[in-house]
């Protein structure tokens, strides 16, 4: 009970910028989606096909898979460490990574992974670390293919 209030507060003063944008999105969707906790994540299901993290806001798809939201929970461990730089270091490359057509079509043609990008991949290194839990998009380097 401490450590997550104390994550929330840490989250509220260092991570401002993006709790605001995630609270302001949380209120914006109202108040008929589903809400629960994970960890020290606040999240909520919404319409969209994609997982979403703003700070300890993280929003999800309905019927999401426990691996995209353990990956999604790696983004609030980002915010976490980053602060006010997670906007420009994680989340504005991670959607450029994720809704640019061209990108998606690279990806596509090329079997590149989206969870090859760095804010991906190290979302991924964090959440497993700290879960304990597969995240969305997780190999094993030393398994063979």
């Amino acid at each position: 009970m401490l450590v997550r209030a104390a994550a929330y507060m840490w989250q509220a003063l260092w991570g401002l910028p993006q709790t605001v944008l995630g609270l302001m999105l949380l209120v914006g969707l109202g108040r008929r989606r589903r809400h629960y906790r994970y960890r020290t994540a606040i999240v909520t299901e919404w319409g969209l096909d994609a997982g979403f993290t703003s700070g300890m806001f993280i929003f999800v798809p309905r019927a999401c898979p426990r691996s995209l939201l353990v990956h999604e929970y790696g983004h609030t461990l980002q915010s976490l460490l980053l602060g006010p730089l997670y906007l420009l270091a994680i989340a504005l490359p991670s959607l450029v990574w994720a809704g640019t057509p061209s990108l998606r079509r690279y990806r596509s043609s090329h079997g590149y992974s989206y969870y090859r990008f760095y804010c991906e991949r190290w979302a991924n290194r964090l959440a497993r670390r700290v879960t304990g839990e597969r995240p969305e998009g997780w190999y094993d380097r030393r398994a063979k293919s």
